[in-house]
């Protein structure tokens, strides 16, 4: 395993959060990098917040204070200038990606640059670097430090060399890699959307309630968790905006259905908001 000495967090929302715990926990200085002290102070709370879970629940045995010591938070990418790591966790909005990978870019020369997109091509978001050979897919899980998984996307340009640093950097934070090519929506982002438009459909038609769809997911075929309770878990405005994508990549059977639509305009996008397919207290 390959331990990383600094890793620099570019946006500290619930994922990027997640990515600095997990880091941080596997012994990296972590910087989260915000873009004002307000979103700074947030990202502080939630992130320790998470830190403070772990510790209560055993799943480290570094302290409190030593864990929560080791990551800082600032509004300044310079901050990112010695890290050997950089991964960027914005919303999933190509120009605001681009903006923030030149921003890391020329803020940390020598780092890898990373990052967390679920279904922006790779390639598309290295287009706009001057040394497009440093970014890599490194698609993590919500939540974060429980998930098992990170998917690997490797870009046009990406060097077999940093896939190797990648799954090194995935193993040493007690988690699993898959290694994808850069196609639309990865593995992951595209099985998991087909089946949640499909479990969408079914709503719609009446087919069953949402809880008995995730019901048969859940007991039928082991899934942990039903595609409109995942759903709910990511975001519906998430999962629009990568159905749109899948759509115009694949054609018809990515189409999102009205109900989607529906619920996005309204404002139910699911856990965060405090509705979507369920009600979140």
């Amino acid at each position: 395993m390959t331990a990383i000495g600094r890793v620099g967090v570019f946006g500290g929302g619930r994922m990027g959060a997640g990515i600095a715990h997990a880091f941080a926990v596997a012994g990296a200085e972590v910087v989260v990098i915000e873009n004002d002290d307000a979103a700074a102070g947030s990202s502080e709370k939630r992130v320790r917040e998470s830190i403070e879970k772990a510790v209560n629940l055993g799943k480290t045995d570094r302290s409190l204070e030593a864990l929560t010591a080791s990551v800082t938070f600032s509004i300044e990418p310079a901050a990112l200038s010695q890290c050997e790591l950089v991964i960027e966790a914005v919303p999933e909005q190509l120009e605001l990606k681009h903006r923030v990978l030149l921003i890391a870019e020329r803020s940390a020369p020598r780092a890898a640059l990373a990052t967390n997109t679920s279904s922006i091509s790779i390639s598309e978001l290295a287009g706009v670097l001057a040394e497009p050979e440093r970014l890599i897919g490194l698609h993590f899980f919500n939540p974060v430090p429980s998930s098992d998984l990170v998917e690997i996307v490797v870009g046009r340009q990406t060097p077999s060399s940093l896939v190797e640093r990648a799954e090194a950097w995935v193993l040493s934070l007690g988690k699993t890699s898959i290694t994808v090519a850069d196609s639309p929506g990865f593995a992951s982002s595209r099985l998991g959307v087909g089946l949640a438009l499909e479990a969408m459909r079914m709503l719609e038609e009446g087919v069953a309630s949402a809880s008995d769809i995730d019901l048969a997911m859940t007991l039928g075929y082991r899934h942990p968790m039903g595609p409109l309770r995942t759903t709910d878990l990511v975001g519906l405005d998430v999962r629009l905006a990568i159905a749109e994508q899948l759509h115009a990549a694949f054609g018809e059977r990515f189409q999102p259905p009205a109900i989607l639509h529906e619920l996005v305009a309204r404002g139910d996008l699911g856990r965060k908001a405090g509705r979507g397919f369920y009600e979140w207290n």
